[in-house]
């Protein structure tokens, strides 16, 4: 039983009230009067509306041990991460450790599994592995649908996923950035009912005005709520609130009570927040999590008041999972389960030759976008090979296939700002090769050698005379670690922190950053493991710009 201030998100009212509790449930609620200021209040908890959990670097229960001390008690989560490593397995993977901890994981099943056929994953999950997925019971919905031009040119196997996502009366979600206009309402139309991948207000409007759910996503990379936070006063049944990709340091810090203090800091209706941060995911995907309804399981968080929402405490079916800042998810460990090919590298293998006087296509990463821009740039040579050019901020990118021993593809990007050393990272949308980005041909043939060894994760190495290096190990599939996760985000920020001030990296995110160079599915230019890829023509293209 609780006295306190009691919100209910459907009537918009708060009052003083008693919530009475038997067998994890919300056996009766007492109205006692009217709000009492100064006393604690009780609302449902915070949802995550699209995560990979995999990109925090936690296993499930780590994740979940982190995220109740800032109010979550469920999450929308797409193992499509851990599926592109080790496809319908890596996917129960994610199921059986969820059951591990008293959290509301909902997952999805992965519908791009490759996201594309220009790059090489570990895995397929093809129509009989989606129809399989969408019959678990934990499987909540047909996660994002990246094939967005499959949808408009009705590919078979893209279509035959929707229709059994319809047919399991299973909510489809959507994954189109810039798509507008008359190709955004056929991509509705086909059964498509969100998107987190708006990066503007206009692309945001466009699809919210066609009756599209925006999910304004605020992860450690991609950040575009200042974009979209004014969508939230005319659409307030359409927006939720994700992260998308988290890294541990940012969610130990924080996680969806953030967004709730910017958007009613920014003076949006407090009613509206909490519909898009508690009501909407629930109502949505016909999550198990309770409203604060007589019958509904108690699933609730306690705050001193209704403008800080500092967190004092978190319930899940009635259990107090986390207070006052500490967490109760018990500290567990989880079986390694990996696929991880590849051969240590030799430094030669990075050279890559060029002609004097053709310009070539140079990445330009984006500080807060998955977006980036293609440059045309005139290289530095050097004996007939292309190099990094530090003092034009041009840096060379490896992607290494790590389920195979074949030659690695090599292209240069700009704004990361490394001035010695380089980074490596076997998490990389969508198929987790090894990524890296470096100054020299030594530096990036260590750092990806330290990731092979430690079968996943990322280095980062000085390339200076003090040879320091460092490499946090990710041996669940070279995505994720089962160490405790408060180890981990301290691990990660001091790592964030090599880059930042040792290497000079003038991302606010250069790992997360990293993560994305190859994710195709995003525009302009990317990386994958077979050469560079334009995202505006769909097709591979090449470094140097021969006419």
């Amino acid at each position: 039983m609780i006295t306190a201030n009691l919100l209910n998100l459907f009537d918009q009212t708060i009052y003083y009230g008693t919530l009475t509790f038997e067998n994890g449930r919300i056996a009766r609620i007492d109205r006692l009067g009217p709000e009492r200021p100064g006393e604690p209040y009780v609302l449902p908890g915070f949802v995550d509306a699209h995560v990979h959990v995999e990109s925090s670097l936690l296993t499930p229960p780590q994740f979940a041990r982190l995220a109740v001390v800032h109010g979550t008690v469920a999450t929308v989560s797409d193992p499509h991460e851990i599926g592109n490593v080790l496809g319908v397995a890596g996917v129960e993977y994610m199921l059986a450790e969820a059951r591990r901890v008293p959290f509301k994981f909902m997952f999805g099943a992965p519908s791009c599994v490759p996201a594309t056929t220009f790059e090489t994953a570990g895995a397929t999950i093809g129509v009989r592995d989606v129809r399989y997925l969408l019959g678990l019971k934990e499987i909540g919905y047909l996660a994002e649908m990246m094939n967005y031009p499959g949808v408009l040119h009705e590919d078979t196997d893209v279509m035959a996923k929707i229709a059994l996502a319809k047919a399991f009366n299973k909510p489809i979600d959507g994954h189109a950035p810039g798509l507008m206009g008359p190709d955004a309402q056929r991509y509705i139309d086909a059964g498509i009912s969100t998107d987190h991948e708006c990066f503007t207000y206009e692309e945001g409007l466009d699809k919210a005005r066609r009756g599209l759910h925006i999910l304004i996503r605020e992860g450690s990379a991609a950040r575009n709520f200042d974009a979209l936070i004014p969508l939230l006063a005319d659409f307030p049944k359409q927006i939720m609130f994700c992260s998308d990709d988290k890294h541990p340091d940012t969610l130990a810090e924080g996680h969806i009570n953030q967004l709730v203090v910017r958007a009613l800091a920014a003076g949006h209706d407090r009613w509206h927040v909490l519909r898009a941060a508690c009501l909407n995911p629930v109502l949505h995907y016909r999550l198990p999590v309770g409203l604060l309804r007589e019958g509904d399981p108690a699933d609730y968080i306690v705050v001193d008041d209704l403008e800080r929402f500092i967190v004092r405490q978190t319930v899940i079916n009635g259990t107090v999972v986390a207070e006052t800042g500490q967490s109760f998810i018990p500290d567990l460990r989880s079986e390694w389960v990996n696929q991880f090919n590849c051969s240590p590298k030799q430094a030669d293998e990075f050279q890559v030759s060029g002609q004097a006087g053709v310009p070539m296509r140079v990445i330009e990463a984006l500080d807060g976008q998955l977006i980036t821009n293609e440059l045309h740039i005139e290289p530095t040579l050097e004996n007939g090979l292309i190099v990094p050019d530090t003092g034009r901020d041009l840096l060379k990118l490896v992607v290494v296939n790590r389920y195979q021993n074949v030659p690695p593809a090599v292209a240069f990007i700009r704004n990361f700002g490394l001035k010695h050393g380089a980074i490596a990272s076997s998490v990389g949308h969508d198929s987790h090769n090894i990524t890296a980005v470096g100054c020299d041909d030594a530096s990036l043939c260590r750092a990806i050698n330290l990731v092979i060894e430690a079968r996943g994760g990322l280095s980062a190495v000085s390339g200076s005379s003090s040879g320091q290096e460092s490499v946090l190990a990710l041996p669940v599939a070279g995505l994720m670690t089962d160490t405790d996760g408060y180890q981990v985000a301290t691990q990660y920020s001091n790592l964030d922190r090599f880059a930042k001030t040792e290497l000079g990296s003038t991302l606010s995110a250069p790992y997360m950053t990293l993560s994305f160079m190859a994710l195709l599915v995003i525009p302009n230019l990317k990386l994958s493991d077979r050469g560079l890829f334009s995202g505006e023509q769909f097709q591979m293209t090449s470094l140097q710009i021969v006419k």
